[in-house]
């Protein structure tokens, strides 16, 4: 039986964290790896942990190089929306070059370099999957309402890296997927600020995102690669 090694970037995050407890509980992996800037408080008996600095280039580098064995699920679950400073931009009077270089820098070019240094890991012989954490603000043809420019134009650049990745990766890893996801409206601090007027059936805890999205990347096959997909297994267009 082949063996089945994942791999969570990002696992000190609300969304990451549940991932890795999913994961952990499935019992479907020989090994499990917990990449995040800073160890986890806890983290199940059967999961290591790996520092990485999405922002660092040279950090993601460096955690590439201490893996010594073939990839078979990979999951990139970080991102930024807001920060004490400032909140997502209402207008074109709100942007900010150094906001959108930080925002571009952790959603978009951080996302790239996993897939530059962790897709060559990914098992040539048997399925794989590779995966972003991104946002259905990100589609342009959803975006009807404007706003948040930084965080959508960022997301949408992360949706382009992963389609031409997975064009890539489907000339050496033919068994791989590479895909984006949209989590839904998660109990996170990154939409802590924004669940007034969420219906409760449309916040997700983590534990439940988690959950759908590791079905979600269950049901997929190498033909759907390079695509959007949200929780709930329907393709979002780009």
């Amino acid at each position: 039986m082949a063996l089945e090694t994942a791999l969570v970037i990002g696992a000190n995050g609300g969304i990451g964290s549940a991932l890795v407890a999913g994961l952990a509980a499935s019992g479907r992996y020989d090994r499990i790896i917990a990449a995040a800037r800073s160890e986890p408080a806890t983290l199940p008996a059967n999961v290591d942990y790996r520092p990485i600095d999405i922002a660092d280039p040279a950090s993601i580098a460096a955690a590439a190089a201490r893996i010594d064995a073939p990839l078979t699920r990979v999951i990139v679950a970080t991102g930024t929306l807001h920060d004490e400073a400032a909140g997502p931009e209402r207008s074109l009077r709100d942007l900010d070059a150094d906001r959108l270089a930080r925002l571009f820098a952790i959603n978009t070019i951080g996302p790239a370099l996993v897939l530059k240094h962790f897709a060559p890991l990914l098992a040539k012989d048997q399925p794989s999957t590779i995966a972003c954490i991104s946002a259905r603000v990100g589609s342009i043809s959803d975006n009807r309402l404007g706003g948040w420019y930084g965080y959508r134009a960022s997301k949408a650049a992360l949706n382009q890296i992963v389609r031409t990745a997975a064009i890539e990766l489907a000339r050496s890893r033919p068994q791989a997927v590479c895909v984006a996801l949209h989590p839904g409206t998660v109990d996170t601090g990154l939409s802590k600020p924004f669940q007034r007027g969420v219906p409760a059936e449309k916040l997700f805890t983590p534990a439940y995102s988690a959950e759908r999205l590791l079905a979600v990347l269950d049901t997929l096959t190498p033909a759907q690669s390079g695509r959007i997909f949200a929780w709930d297994g329907v393709e979002i267009a780009p």
